[in-house]
């Protein structure tokens, strides 16, 4: 499965939801997540542009590979697994003892918005500040999600430029 999305900063996530409004879309969700990122003992994932994370959220505890990326269009598309899993703290035990490394943890308030099979999702990001994602996945057909995704960023009043790194990027760029 690969995940096609945009991320855009926006300013004001309010003009964001007036957007949805208008298309008449609700939110289905909102909800606190914790995104503790790790590196391999064996490679690093900063140069493989791959990423290991362990999220906390309301639903539970669910680890994360994602492999690198993949521009496509103006957005970008990775290859992704997730699992979830009874005991994260447990399983953060299992990844310290097998050499991996804590890189950083990202914390932000997400709202989810689900239009068919695409998803937007508003996030107010600890230390970085407010974005809008807009994604789809799929098995095949990234060229043509990534034009939908552009589409759908115009209609909901998103504009700028779309931002190809991840939050853990941005942070990690930010701390040095």
């Amino acid at each position: 499965m690969l995940e096609v999305e945009a991320k855009f900063a926006v300013g004001d996530l309010e003009s964001v939801r007036a957007g949805l409004d208008r298309k008449e879309v609700r939110m289905e969700k909102r909800q606190q997540e914790r995104d503790v990122y790790y590196n391999a003992p064996h490679r690093d994932f900063g140069e493989t542009d791959e990423a290991l994370r362990v999220r906390y959220d309301d639903t539970g505890v669910t680890v994360t590979y994602k492999g690198p990326k993949i521009r496509v269009g103006s957005a970008k598309a990775r290859e992704e697994f997730n699992l979830a899993v009874a005991d994260g703290e447990t399983l953060e035990e299992i990844l310290s003892r097998l050499g991996f490394r804590r890189a950083a943890t990202v914390s932000k308030m997400r709202e989810f918005y689900e239009m068919g099979d695409v998803t937007v999702t508003l996030d107010d990001v600890e230390g970085l500040g407010t974005f809008a994602e807009i994604e789809i996945l799929t098995e095949k057909d990234k060229e043509d999600a990534a034009g939908r995704i552009g589409a759908i960023a115009k209609e909901l009043g998103v504009d700028g430029p779309p931002i190809y790194t991840s939050y853990l990027e941005m942070l990690l760029f930010k701390q040095q």
